[in-house]
């Protein structure tokens, strides 16, 4: 009896790979990527108007949108950072001068002979988040909490800083040129008054009315210049229109800055504030070593 060969087994189709994210290989996925169709897991899927595309699809497509700016250049501003951050620095510095006494706001503070004798430059912007009593800490953080947003919002996070920070240094600069050499200075009313007259100037930009801001910076003027006549309160003018000053010319070229490549002409303006700035603090520090007074 004649046996049959075993018949061969039925051909069998090779089971299909399973694909994986292409930016994490150990993880499974049937989803891709509607614009270069590689496989993405719903770690790397980002929503489009059909479908899902990975993230470098959706970074090549958002090259050619043009990004929100704010009216003067800035990057459009959610949440003003730098003003909490301004708020909480002037906040933990008082907190350390109830726990360590007046050695901080000595250490901090604008002191012209330690700018000049001992090197000590940092007093000209320390001296903005160290406050002499609970009332002056209070005024200074209300003023910055009710304009401090709407500025940031108006000119983006870095502008508002750099408006700040100058705004402290000229008050602290024409502190250094008029103030008794040994007078110790604290208190953020410099940069505030800065942030007064930006208000002002975008103010006046924008064709708001500006009557309540302007009313508010000659009635601190007055206040400035009157009250310690009366009640013997020392009040740093010196401070306070230095300050002005500054913030006022410094917000007035960031706002009418030429729109033909403005953040360039912005960030020279900003560069040369802080350069003039600067000058004036050798020159009067040379002139202080030199006992010219």
């Amino acid at each position: 009896m004649t046996s049959q060969p075993p018949s061969p087994p039925p051909h069998q189709e090779p089971a299909e790979a399973v694909p994986t994210c292409y930016r994490h290989p150990d993880r499974e996925t049937w989803v891709r990527c509607q614009r270069c169709e590689r496989p993405i897991c719903p770690d790397c899927m980002r929503d489009a108007a059909v479908g899902f595309q990975c993230p470098e699809c959706v970074a090549d497509g958002n090259k050619g949108i043009r990004q929100a700016k704010t009216a003067f250049g800035g990057a459009v501003v959610h949440t003003p950072y730098a003003t909490w951050t301004i708020l909480a620095l002037n906040v933990l510095v008082y907190g350390a001068s109830l726990l360590l006494g007046d050695s901080v706001n000595l250490a901090l503070g604008m002191w012209p002979n330690g700018v000049a004798h001992l090197d000590q430059y940092h007093r000209l912007l320390t001296a903005a988040v160290a406050h002499a009593s609970l009332i002056h800490l209070l005024f200074n953080c209300w003023a910055i909490y009710v304009i401090g947003p709407y500025l940031e919002r108006a000119f983006g996070h870095g502008r508002f800083v750099a408006l700040y920070l100058l705004s402290a240094l000229g008050g602290s600069v024409l502190n250094l040129w008029l103030d008794p050499l040994n007078t110790l200075t604290v208190g953020a009313s410099g940069a505030v008054f800065g942030l007064f007259g930006a208000v002002f100037v975008v103010g006046r930009r924008l064709n708001l009315d500006v009557r309540g801001i302007a009313v508010v910076i000659v009635l601190n003027l007055v206040i400035t210049f009157v009250l310690p006549a009366f009640s013997g309160l020392r009040i740093s003018w010196t401070g306070h229109v230095g300050g002005l000053i500054v913030g006022t010319l410094l917000a007035a070229a960031l706002v009418y800055a030429p729109k033909t490549n403005r953040t360039r002409w912005q960030v020279l303006t900003i560069v040369g504030a802080a350069a003039v700035l600067g000058v004036l603090v050798l020159v009067r520090t040379a002139s202080i070593v030199a006992g010219a007074g």
